[in-house]
């Protein structure tokens, strides 16, 4: 059980966060390139716009919102379970190799496998999913360990040595390859938010509303694998089923995300830490703050560099990156 007090921080933090999020949405819906007025976005969503402020708020920008706060979402929760299941508070998905494993797949799926233009959307995060997956089986085996199970700091080293050589073989891979859809894996690269229509909402809506749940469930299984091997196979946990399930969970999660907004690292990173950092280390209490945290994180950085840096504008990656670099070398320097 949770102290009283503990859940109604909770609370009140998850409220502010909300609050947080809704106004950072209407700052992402009224500045722009065509400027929609904010007394104007009620109107406009109750269905009284004119065909131009329909076309703008329904056809771009809110599309765009949705993915930039669901793959925010997902890559924070995807940075909390990583956390959790290695006890190393460096793990990311876009640090340990994970991003780079679905980015690779997505080049090579772009480059080599065409599909049906109405089907290319969904069979994106299927392709993503599978090269994270491998990626991280293969950086989950160099990385552990019989008798002490995951070895936190071989993960993070195995981890950014796979991301180096994939982004390597990503460079191999595009350099004979169209310009048109060079242009787009390096936008992906970046970090540059893509996939901004209606189907990519549809595309990374399911991945969320299955896998979010799930990992609420798993919470408590997160808390007794961070006491250890040894603690976790004491208290009779199937640890490697549990670390396994986890694993898929965490990769799906990413690629899912990475599939529509590119190759964004530190979301994961830095939302969990100020999660924790607000309501404490129980996977029950700060995965919640951080879902909403990453999502608003992603957003917030989309919203600066798609506004203040005109008229082409920053990829939110970068953005992120901006900010998510400094903060990486400070807990590598306090740790």
């Amino acid at each position: 059980m949770f102290k009283p007090e503990i859940i109604k921080k909770q609370k009140i933090i998850i409220f502010s966060l909300m609050i947080l999020i809704v106004l950072t949405s209407l700052l992402n819906l009224v500045f722009g390139n065509s400027i929609l007025t904010l007394d104007r976005i009620i109107p406009v969503l109750l269905g009284q716009g004119e065909f131009n402020e329909n076309f703008i708020l329904f056809s771009i920008r809110l599309p765009r919102l949705l993915i930039t706060l669901m793959a925010g979402m997902a890559l924070a929760l995807s940075g909390s379970i990583l956390q959790g299941l290695t006890r190393n508070d460096l793990a990311d998905p876009g640090i340990i190799g994970i991003n780079s494993g679905a980015g690779f797949a997505v080049a090579l799926f772009f480059l080599y496998f065409p599909v049906e233009a109405g089907k290319f959307i969904y069979f994106l995060p299927l392709a993503a999913f599978g090269g994270a997956l491998i990626t991280a089986i293969l950086i989950y085996l160099f990385s552990y360990d019989k008798n002490s199970g995951i070895k936190p700091i071989k993960l993070i080293l195995v981890g950014v040595g796979f991301s180096t050589a994939l982004s390597g073989a990503m460079m191999v891979l595009i350099s004979s390859a169209d310009r048109a859809k060079v242009e787009f894996i390096s936008r992906w690269l970046a970090g540059d938010i893509w996939g901004t229509d209606c189907p990519f909402v549809l595309a990374l809506l399911p991945w969320l509303l299955i896998l979010l749940p799930a990992a609420l469930y798993k919470a408590n299984r997160l808390n007794i694998l961070a006491l250890g091997h040894s603690v976790a196979v004491g208290v009779g946990m199937k640890v490697k089923r549990e670390q396994a399930i986890l694993l898929i969970i965490a990769v799906g999660l990413a690629a899912a995300a990475v599939s529509v907004t590119g190759g964004i690292a530190f979301v994961g990173l830095m939302a969990p830490h100020i999660a924790k950092t607000l309501v404490g280390k129980r996977n029950q209490l700060f995965i919640p703050v951080a879902v909403l945290t990453g999502g608003w994180l992603l957003l917030a950085a989309d919203t600066i560099g798609t506004n203040i840096f005109q008229p082409q504008g920053i990829a939110a990656g970068i953005m992120v990156a901006v900010i998510g670099a400094p903060y990486f070398v400070y807990l590598i320097a306090k740790k």
